[in-house]
């Protein structure tokens, strides 16, 4: 297995568990106990993910996105609404956000469509857009624009590492202004205001631009090394909202400072450069385009969670990778990087279905 990897995994594991216990010390500690079962659940899937031969997932790709469909299919009809959306199904133990399984299921459907098949054809890019357009359209409707998103910037980083025509990317982005419009036109109406709150959080100091404003002042008084574990006077005092989930970054940054926000970034670009250096390794075609997804998808929850907190960017409901707490999130994250961890192992000890003229190579 790649060494630098899994040791970046295990520190962001440890940090990750370190800082979730610093949000809800004074807090549900059950929260806690729950995300250590997570990461327990989710190694397991890590290493039985890369046991499973990419031909096989490549095979599975068909039936793995039908279902992440049919589960989006079911949020509107019998999804658990919890905060104002509909994103959850219940599974009596556990709550299966449908949309973190189609994020990697329509990866794994893109890489597997264009290992055998030229890009630049209309028709199989039209396939490609459809299997894409479709997804992030009921995702939308939830609502849930921070996954569409992820999953857009992941579809199109794979279409462009596949060899799309430029073309079609100029027509693309000449015809996003008119998304734009038609985005903004039907979003909801919290949503905008947290658009508009990003422009000017002092308008609105106790209700929309609240988040940014806490988020703010407890990256600031953190300094260049911060309060102290189990320190910080924004998550004891629980002025900071949603400071487990996705506003946990302003908890590591108050209580660590600086130095701990570097290190965070330092362990996220290991992880990422590691990815990428498999990809350009991969011996497969679709190897290597599932690295570049599941790199791309990394990034952007990075950039986004990152510069939301610090008042860069809108709101949106995105978690920091192995930091926020989250089952879904969590498990599915770890099984993406055990398809990483697959990939580095069949291109170090070529297995034998993997010959020139292979369909996958």
């Amino acid at each position: 297995m790649d060494k630098p990897l899994l040791l970046g995994l295990f520190c962001l594991a440890i940090l990750g568990i370190g800082t979730l216990y610093a949000a809800i010390h004074h807090g549900d500690i059950s929260i806690w106990q729950r995300q250590n079962i997570y990461w327990l659940l989710g190694i397991v899937v890590f290493l039985a993910v890369s046991f499973v031969p990419l031909r096989m997932i490549g095979l599975a790709a068909w039936p793995i996105y039908i279902l992440a469909l049919i589960l989006l299919l079911l949020i509107p009809l019998v999804g658990e609404l919890q905060m104002g959306a509909r994103r959850w199904l219940s599974l009596g133990i556990i709550n299966l956000q449908p949309s973190e399984l189609m994020k990697w299921a329509l990866m794994f459907l893109l890489a597997h469509w264009f290992a055998s098949r030229e890009p630049s054809t209309l028709i199989n890019f039209s396939v490609a857009a459809v299997a894409t357009i479709l997804p992030i359209a009921l995702i939308v409707m939830q609502p849930d624009l921070g996954t569409a998103l992820v999953l857009l910037f992941a579809a199109a980083s794979m279409l462009l590492a596949s060899g799309i025509r430029w073309r079609w990317v100029l027509a693309a982005l000449a015809a996003s202004p008119a998304s734009l419009y038609l985005l903004w036109n039907n979003m909801h109406n919290y949503q905008r205001t947290r658009i508009l709150s990003f422009l000017d959080p002092q308008s609105d100091p106790l209700g929309a631009g609240y988040h940014v404003i806490q988020a703010s002042i407890a990256i600031g008084s953190g300094g260049i090394f911060g309060k102290g574990f189990l320190e910080g006077t924004q998550a004891r005092l629980h002025f900071l909202p949603e400071q487990h989930t996705d506003f946990i970054f302003a908890v590591l940054a108050e209580e660590g400072g600086l130095m701990a926000v570097l290190l965070l970034l330092i362990l996220y670009g290991v992880i990422i450069s590691r990815i990428l250096a498999i990809a350009v390794r991969a011996h497969t075609r679709f190897g290597s385009l599932l690295c570049i997804g599941i790199a791309s998808v990394f990034m952007l929850y990075i950039f986004v969670n990152i510069g939301m907190v610090a008042g860069m960017l809108p709101v949106v409901g995105v978690p920091l990778p192995f930091i926020s707490y989250g089952g879904s999130a969590l498990v599915t994250m770890l099984a993406a990087l055990g398809i990483v961890m697959r990939v580095a192992i069949e291109s170090r000890d070529q297995i034998p279905w993997q010959r020139p003229g292979s369909p996958l190579s």
